[in-house]
């Protein structure tokens, strides 16, 4: 993958503010270790960082193409995953290529078809493609929002970037949050609304967008948008279907001209993946798949069955790497590097994120990337397929609220009177419940179970989904290593979304129908094994460590976090014995521990930030 950045201004000649491009560029150099490249013109400045995938020699960019006296520029962050089929249609209209690369096929497809190229592309991807004779910028986001895409829009100016940072690094833009940003942090954190950039100038272009920029303005258009249709197929043509699509997926996703692996937990998801990979290089003799793992010191002595986190990984990984035959690699985190890396992961987010989930992420990409450059994650399955516990669960589906984030009433407590009083926390999330809720595609005619399950789906994919996307690529990005997520293509979600939840949930199990769809394909226990999120550590030192230094921040008098929260509160919360809680105040991970370390996160990120608040 790679990261970009610029911007365009019709007030100014941007050709003597080159020192300005070279260092927003140069924010997002992890994203793009291998190569650095800027272009600019009077209005228009553009900055590209590669990590080299697809044909390293020639892909440079921004890249650059003239056709009838007009020049495209192009700075591009993702794959095309059709783009050989992209390729033969283009050279069969004439069109001619100097290199392998899917930047290339992006570009001269816009060429072909303008902005509706975007509707011919199968892949992850946020571009900024600028029409020199037209001066138009047209911008665009894949359609699950699997590659971000940020924007602050001013005055005759507008700024963008692959994240914040590169934002941030142009003097124009200020990281000042005000009440909706707070809320966020405070109340909706780790998650975000959907176009919401926390900073009170950055916003985000939403998944399934793309949009121009000239000097009429801004006009932002829907390409994509997650629809509602009848679903006429039975139990076995539907897990037919599932079944096929998810191999043509996998196997379009294992084209790479670098060292590839698969991520594997030993659950269904990752196996399934890893499974189909294996028997893709051995139809093709490509040699043995990598497989990588994650696990923590001392973790089989403290590990304890619950609700929200069933068995641990480690046997079945085992079972499955020797059932395949890969070459597999463990990496075993300890928690001195859990807790040291939690600042590394705030700044790869450029806010507080997941704590320790995302810091555990990013010390795993960063043994990954030892050996490979590009791997196959399972991320988003539970989203698409219903496999989360809410998903199951009345309390939840019933909460009006949503289902991953229960302790809004907890959380509000832990605000300061002063703040709690300006953002109104709980007004705050029940309105972009609401917000959410009224998007949701129903069919006309569907009964109360069918309407709440679709809902159930709609809030998981827009608005969980994303939370976990943002973190596998920034966690990933943050050490050059590429992860591709085939449960995201869009030919699965759309199909899938449409499935009646009783044949989502065939043999009355969660996933059941993905179950279904890969027999034969799995091992009968791995397939039926109960479902168990991506492994935390259990190991009390991490409570006791994150717990003291949050103990010291707060007895800092001159901690920015301070005016912001109920001292009080999360001392006693901080001293109790329930704050080794395995009760979740979001999704399935975040429980005690994480709360004291997302409160850490938030101390840093307002020092390192000099963040403003007004």
């Amino acid at each position: 993958m790679c990261g970009f950045t610029g911007w365009i201004d019709w007030t100014a000649d941007l050709t003597k503010q080159s020192i300005i491009l070279e260092k927003m560029t140069g924010t997002l150099a992890n994203r793009g270790p291998d190569a650095s490249g800027t272009w600019i013109s009077p209005h228009c400045a553009l900055g590209h960082r590669r990590l080299s995938v697809i044909d390293p020699a020639n892909g440079a960019q921004p890249m650059v193409r003239t056709s009838d006296d007009d020049t495209y520029v192009l700075v591009y962050n993702g794959e095309l995953y059709n783009a050989p089929e992209l390729k033969r249609e283009l050279e069969g209209r004439g069109r001619r290529f100097t290199t392998t690369c899917d930047t290339e096929v992006l570009l001269v497809a816009y060429m072909e078809w303008g902005p509706s190229c975007v509707e011919r592309f199968n892949g992850i991807f946020a571009f900024a493609l600028w029409d020199a004779r037209e001066e138009q910028l047209f911008i665009a986001r894949d359609r699950l929002g699997v590659k971000p895409f940020f924007f602050a829009r001013q005055l005759g100016r507008f700024i963008f970037g692959s994240e914040p940072k590169a934002l941030l690094a142009h003097p124009e833009v200020k990281p000042e949050v005000g009440p909706e940003g707070l809320a966020e942090i405070f109340i909706n954190g780790p998650a975000r609304t959907p176009g919401v950039g926390v900073y009170r100038d950055i916003s985000e272009l939403l998944p399934g967008q793309c949009a121009t920029v000239n000097r009429a303005g801004l006009h932002v258009s829907h390409y994509w948008k997650l629809q509602s249709r009848p679903h006429a197929e039975n139990v076995e043509q539907t897990a037919r279907t599932v079944g096929d699509l998810l191999k043509d997926t996998v196997e379009r996703q294992l084209v790479s001209d670098v060292p590839l692996c698969t991520l594997l937990s030993g659950g269904l998801d990752s196996s399934a993946l890893t499974t189909l990979a294996v028997n893709y290089y051995k139809e093709t003799g490509q040699g043995t798949v990598h497989t990588f793992s994650v696990d923590y010191v001392d973790n089989d002595k403290h590990f304890k069955s619950h609700a929200f986190q069933p068995n641990a990984d480690a046997p079945w990984i085992q079972r499955m790497t020797s059932h395949l035959g890969t070459i597999h690699h463990a990496t075993v985190v300890d928690t001195p590097e859990l807790v040291g890396a939690l600042h590394e992961a705030m700044t790869a987010r450029d806010m507080p994120g997941m704590a320790d989930v995302d810091s555990s992420l990013l010390l795993f990409c960063r043994e990954i990337k030892k050996e490979a450059t590009v791997a196959i994650s399972g991320e988003a399955a539970d989203e698409i397929f219903g496999g989360y516990p809410w998903f199951h669960r009345e309390d939840a589906l019933n909460a009006g609220t949503f289902p991953w984030s229960l302790a809004a009433g907890m959380r509000a407590e832990l605000l300061s009177q002063d703040v709690a009083a300006w953002i109104r926390p709980l007004e705050y999330i029940g309105d972009r419940y609401l917000d959410a809720v009224a998007e949701v595609p129903h069919l006309p005619g569907e009964d109360a179970q069918t309407r709440k399950m679709r809902q159930m789906s709609y809030l998981n994919i827009t608005r969980f989904m994303p939370t976990l996307l943002d973190r596998k690529d920034r966690m990933s990005m943050a050490v050059g290593l590429e992860v591709r997520v085939p449960f995201c293509d869009h030919r699965l979600v759309e199909y899938v979304f449409n499935i009646p939840w009783e044949i989502k949930t065939a043999g009355d199990r969660e996933k059941g129908i993905l179950r279904k769809g890969l027999e034969g394909v799995l091992p009968h226990d791995v397939l039926y094994r109960k479902k168990s999120p991506y492994p935390k550590t259990h190991n009390p030192n991490y409570l006791n460590a994150v717990r003291t230094r949050l103990l010291d921040v707060i007895n800092e008098s001159n901690s920015p976090l301070l005016p912001l929260i109920n001292v009080k509160k999360i001392r006693q919360l901080a001293e109790s014995e329930s704050a080794s809680s395995n009760l979740p105040w979001f999704g399935q991970l975040m429980s005690g521990p994480q709360l004291f370390a997302y409160l850490l996160q938030m101390d840093m990120w307002l020092r390192d930030y000099k963040v403003v608040i007004r």
